[in-house]
């Protein structure tokens, strides 16, 4: 199996260490890991695309490269020009800090995983969800650690990938607790915690200029029963389908009722 890896924290940030391994043990001895990530942080772009300006790329190793773009762009670069031949999964992340509820549609992680769908190959955003019960672990990422081999290897074989048009991808959360405290693998809904809304706090620097801080709120609210930020709360690993199709099918059968002059 050959596997692209990047994420949204930049090439030398820990969670791309605990992707590499995760893939490689995936991949399996005969397989090809293949690494293309931001060269420098790039938390809370989304599905941004550097469409304007073109992006330095930097070979670090043998099939290891640093791009200066979003995700997005580590994705179409890796599956369209650095790797010859198909690739079989792209693995985006493991993010520091969960990408569950409103979080998801900020996530430079996710749109790792929604480029590889729109680029037609199977996509996995991980996360790591930070609480009181791992952040001062040792290694924080120790759940994804534990459990992101068998997770993958589960939603690889067994979990429907299809779509004739807006292919399937899948967001992943692992929840704050050390290893052992991982209870199992949760399929459900994105939530939503209905005030984490981002918010901006402005400062003065000493030269009179304003600056705006972007800033989020507390994590650890549950969301409702069936939904990603409680199951990861109560110690499950959260698995959530996802499509880049926004459409809402209720709302368009109610707006029909009222917008009825195409019958096309």
């Amino acid at each position: 199996m050959r596997i692209l890896i990047t994420n949204d924290d930049g090439i030398g940030a820990p969670g791309l260490a605990i992707l590499h391994d995760i893939a490689v043990q995936v991949a399996g001895p005969a397989g090809e890991v293949w690494t293309v990530a931001p060269a420098f942080e790039q938390s809370g772009v989304g599905h941004c695309i550097n469409y304007v300006k073109p992006s330095m790329v930097t070979q670090l190793e043998e099939r290891r490269f640093a791009l200066e773009g979003s995700p997005a762009d580590c994705v179409l670069a890796g599956l369209n020009h650095l790797i010859d031949g198909p690739v079989d999964l792209v693995l985006s992340g493991v993010n520091r800090g969960n990408n569950a509820a409103e979080n998801t549609v900020y996530s430079g992680t996710i749109g790792g995983a929604m480029e590889a769908a729109l680029q037609g190959a199977r996509g996995i955003a991980l996360s790591q969800f930070y609480g009181p019960g791992n952040v001062e672990l040792d290694n924080p990422f120790e759940a994804a650690a534990g459990h992101g081999v068998d997770c993958v290897r589960r939603l690889v074989s067994d979990a429907p990938w299809g779509g004739d048009d807006y292919k399937l991808f899948y967001n992943v959360n692992f929840p704050p607790v050390p290893a052992t405290g991982v209870k199992g693998i949760a399929a459900v809904a994105q939530g939503y915690r209905g005030d984490a809304r981002m918010g901006v706090h402005p400062q003065t620097a000493p030269s009179g200029r304003r600056y705006l801080w972007i800033r989020g709120s507390a994590q650890g609210d549950p969301t409702g029963p069936g939904t990603d930020v409680r199951a990861n709360v109560e110690g499950w690993v959260s698995v959530t389908p996802m499509r880049c199709d926004l459409t809402d099918r209720a709302a368009l059968t109610d707006l029909r009722a009222v917008l009825d002059d195409y019958d096309g």
